[in-house]
């Protein structure tokens, strides 16, 4: 026998229901990259014995949770054999009514990163983008490309450590969307 649901167990099924829906609307997307296909040479790194173009893909976004402030986009291999992946890029403080990056804004010599936002010191040691550049012959590597909507700005010091950044952004994200395409050499 069936028994009636109560209206507060009601209330909080459709409360759970509407925010996993709002949280699955939240999406990103790029004219450069395809979820789980391989990067092109334009977007690895120049140095380090790689030769590419060193560009940061073309991103956008949609879907934003309420309540946003900001966002930030980080670029991750956790195949890199360090122990603890790889940061590529962390651009943080792109303001709420931003939904759209260039390609090649993670160059910060080119000024197309947002007014207000933030290069992060990636791991070649620069602010900015570092491309693609997995050790020859250890296979593909997986590069994560997410969007993160931001309750707030963050408050990091210039030289920040990829670890405090992304710290500070999972301590302070809305919800976020993730591209994963690979690269081998």
């Amino acid at each position: 026998m069936l028994q009636p649901i109560k209206s507060s167990t009601l209330l909080l099924l459709i409360t759970f229901l509407t925010s996993s829906t709002l949280a699955d609307s939240f999406s990103l997307s790029s004219t450069d990259l395809s979820h789980g296909q391989f990067m092109k040479k334009a977007q690895e790194f120049q140095g380090f014995g790689c030769n590419g173009g060193n560009l940061s893909p073309q991103l956008s976004w949609d879907g934003v949770p309420e309540g946003t402030q900001a966002f930030a986009v980080t670029a991750y291999d956790p195949d890199a054999p360090t122990g603890s992946g790889w940061w590529h890029w962390q651009l943080v403080n792109i303001p709420a009514n931003i939904t759209t990056l260039p390609t090649g804004a993670g160059d910060s010599s080119k000024n197309l990163a947002p007014k207000g936002s933030m290069q992060m010191r990636n791991d070649y040691g620069i602010h900015g983008f570092g491309g693609a550049c997995p050790p020859e012959g250890h296979g593909a590597h997986r590069y994560q490309f997410t969007v993160h909507a931001l309750s707030q700005k963050l408050d990091l010091p210039e030289n920040a450590s990829g670890a405090l950044t992304g710290y500070m952004i999972n301590a302070n994200s809305l919800g976020s969307h993730t591209l994963e395409a690979l690269y081998k050499r």
